[in-house]
């Protein structure tokens, strides 16, 4: 087999002695295919093997290490066909021991009588003498230490093939062969100022502890590299997009805003709302184009300030689009930006894929020619055949629907628009630092005058008629209810309640009010007939799936009741919740059923402890992890070996901190080539996926 002349971090692990292409096969299918990938493949836990105890002290049901010598083996069929068991018979002087292993042919010629072996496992009783069962061993020759035994081992994950004791084996060797070779991708005056030990005594730290003071110092300072590369690479993308973007200043005092925002607007702007149009405007009125990230919560009034912000470019004599993620979204944005603009007499058009050809052709000439002013729309808007003449300003909402690369072939169909991102899903502070660092972040974090935070109960199966007789008694007083199943049909879980089902059931229920059913099965005509009916109040109670997770807007809708609600992720809850109580009636949110799942009862807790939308974020992120609430898993950007977004909050600004005031003495990072180095090969084709999130 050929071998490594010189081992380096991007070398195969197949060409490690004792490796080979098999067992590369099985280490890739665990995220290790080099020598680096195999430094960062962290144990998932410890076991405390430190202990070494006599035979005579160790006590059934635990699991204990203890060294003795083989007396006798026995290796015998069973009567079970395929079946092989080897029995040792130990002793360390002063009691006996027995050790079975089953299926471990060979282990006859290795365990020799008089040999030293040091075991860990569980300790039984069985016929009155002590045995342990597939038991960890290692034979010790004279005069040496155990290596898997008497000291605190790591454990990693595993995979069909891959014993823990050959990994440990295939690690230490490899650290041994590294030593002194691996150059530290820190600079020393930050190791310094925060303490941190050098990489590659914190990487052997990881694997082999020698502390836990040791341990804990190295795990912190891997932790601060993982999120010093990302930091390092939202800098120079911020640092970048700066310098080599330049953009179009816009009118932030025009006719058509302040006409907007005198006459039309039939409401005062929140303080809140205030603040954010202004920081947006300090970007606009700049030739370096804006990238601003706009959170808020379920009706903060996001959608106001974006139509501020298009006017300015409309004042300007440049054009906006706004994308949605959904057609139903989509057409509720339009009427409400049309509503709102037309009387100021700017054109705004929809453009989805359902709109006939004959009526796209008619926008493509409208938007080419400069005729339309604002398009709102869906993917639609990407498409290659369309064109605008003079596009100045971006909104992009519920942003994390949308592929990284969907939003970037909207902006740059202008030269260097502004844009905005929007998103009614609250984002933990670490998780926007991570994946939205390059952005500019602006936050709605207060409610309009009058609303009512939701009242929100946790209600079990068995009060399914005190729920109804409630619901009867909202419907009297003029409200309306949702009510949301986690599936539209029937299916083997017969304890998992379909839209369908409860459908019929309200129905027979309440036959004397009107009940309709609503999921994404329905053809896009139907589906508006029963929103506009709903909106409408033409319809007391609305069964659905998640199809009304946003775009529909509901004054008069004071009941959420969702069921089975241990189904639905922790921000879907949330922002079902966000459709009731938008008027100034008092919202009920009803999480219907109860679970024994874990994670389904800390979502439900969390869901009756606050209406805080970056808490419940915050619950959220620990109960999925930070890929998952992102969106990020599919490009493994918050995929980190050690670092932990929750309790590495004070490690990632202090990482930020250090990699923007680096990118800003340094911005090619030409003073430090290793830095540079590893910062490719860590995020490598990530790279602008990661930082134009």
């Amino acid at each position: 087999m050929e071998r490594l002349k010189k081992l380096e971090l991007g070398s195969s692990v197949q060409y490690l002695k004792g490796v080979g292409p098999v067992r590369a096969r099985k280490f890739k299918k665990l995220g290790v295919e080099t020598v680096e990938d195999l430094l960062w493949f962290i144990p998932r836990r410890y076991e405390d093997r430190s202990k070494l105890s006599d035979l005579s002290s160790l006590e059934p049901g635990k699991i204990q290490a203890f060294l003795a010598r083989v007396v006798s083996v026995e290796q015998r069929k069973a009567r079970r066909k395929n079946l092989t068991i080897c029995t040792a018979l130990l002793t360390d002087g002063t009691s006996l021991i027995q050790a079975v292993w089953f299926n471990r042919v060979g282990l006859k010629s290795i365990l020799k009588p008089g040999s030293r072996v040091a075991i860990y496992g569980k300790i039984e009783i069985r016929g009155g003498i002590k045995q342990v069962n597939n038991g960890e061993f290692e034979v010790v020759e004279e005069g040496e230490a155990p290596e898997n035994v008497g000291l605190v081992v790591p454990i990693y994950p595993g995979t069909h093939g891959l014993v823990q004791k050959w990994i440990r084996r295939i690690i230490k060797e490899t650290l041994c062969l590294l030593e002194g070779s691996v150059e530290d991708p820190i600079p020393g005056d930050i190791l310094k100022k925060y303490g941190y030990p050098g990489f590659f005594q914190a990487i052997k730290e990881m694997h082999f502890p020698s502390s836990r003071e040791n341990w804990l110092a190295a795990r912190n300072r891997l932790a601060f590299q993982e999120l010093f590369l990302l930091q390092l690479g939202l800098a120079i993308r911020k640092k970048s997009y700066v310098k080599g973007n330049r953009g179009h200043k816009l009118n932030t005092e025009g006719s058509l805003l302040n006409s907007f925002i005198d006459r039309i607007l039939p409401f005062e702007l929140t303080d809140a709302q205030k603040r954010v149009f202004s920081e947006i405007k300090e970007d606009i009125v700049k030739d370096i184009p804006m990238n601003r990230l706009l959170q808020g919560d379920v009706g903060s009034g996001k959608t106001v300030i974006a139509i501020l912000f298009m006017l300015c470019a409309v004042d300007s004599g440049y054009q906006a689009a706004f994308m949605a993620p959904t057609e139903v979204l989509a057409r509720q944005h339009f009427k409400k930006i049309d509503r709102w603009l037309a009387p100021l007499g700017v054109k705004v058009t929809l453009l989805t894929g359902s709109v006939p050809l004959a009526q796209k052709r008619e926008i493509y000439d409208g938007l080419s020619k400069g005729r339309i002013s604002v398009v709102v729309g869906t993917h639609a808007l990407i498409q290659d055949n369309l064109s605008f003449k003079k596009l100045g300003a971006v909104v992009i909402d519920e942003q994390h629907r949308f592929g990284v690369l969907q939003r970037n072939i909207l902006a740059n169909k202008g030269e260097q628009p502004h844009v905005l991102v929007m998103t009614a899903t609250p984002i933990p502070r670490t998780l926007t630092l991570s994946v939205y660092g390059d952005l500019s972040v602006s936050i709605i974090d207060e409610l309009p005058p009058g609303r009512k935070n939701i009242i929100t109960k946790s209600v079990g199966k068995d009060m399914e008629l005190e729920l109804m007789a409630f619901l009867r008694e909202e419907i009297e007083k003029g409200g309306q209810v949702y009510w949301i199943c986690p599936m539209i049909e029937e299916n083997e879980d017969s304890s998992i309640t379909s839209a369908e089902k409860r459908f019929s059931h309200l129905r027979e229920f309440f036959k004397n009010k009107r009940v309709e059913l609503l999921h994404g099965k329905k053809n896009y005509k139907e589906k508006e007939q029963i929103m506009k009916d709903f909106e409408r109040g033409q319809i007391d109670i609305l069964v659905s799936t998640t199809v009304i997770e946003v775009g529909i807007d509901v004054p008069n809708a004071t009941v959420m009741v969702i069921e089975d609600p241990w189904m639905f992720g922790l921000s879907q809850l949330h922002q079902l919740r966000g459709r009731v109580g938008r008027g100034q009636k008092q919202g009920y949110c009803f999480l219907f059923g109860k679970t024994d799942d874990y994670d389904g009862r800390r979502k439900i807790a969390a869901m009756c402890s606050t209406n805080d939308g970056f808490k419940i974020a915050e619950a959220d992120l620990a109960i999925r992890g930070p890929g998952e609430v992102c969106g990020t898993r599919q490009h493994g950007v918050t995929d980190f070996s050690v670092a932990d977004l929750l309790r590495d909050r004070k490690i990632l600004y202090s990482a930020r901190k250090e990699a923007f005031s680096l990118v800003e003495r340094d911005p090619w990072l030409d003073g430090f080539p290793k830095l540079r180095e590893d910062l490719l090969r860590k995020l490598g084709d990530k790279l602008e996926l990661v930082i134009t999130a």
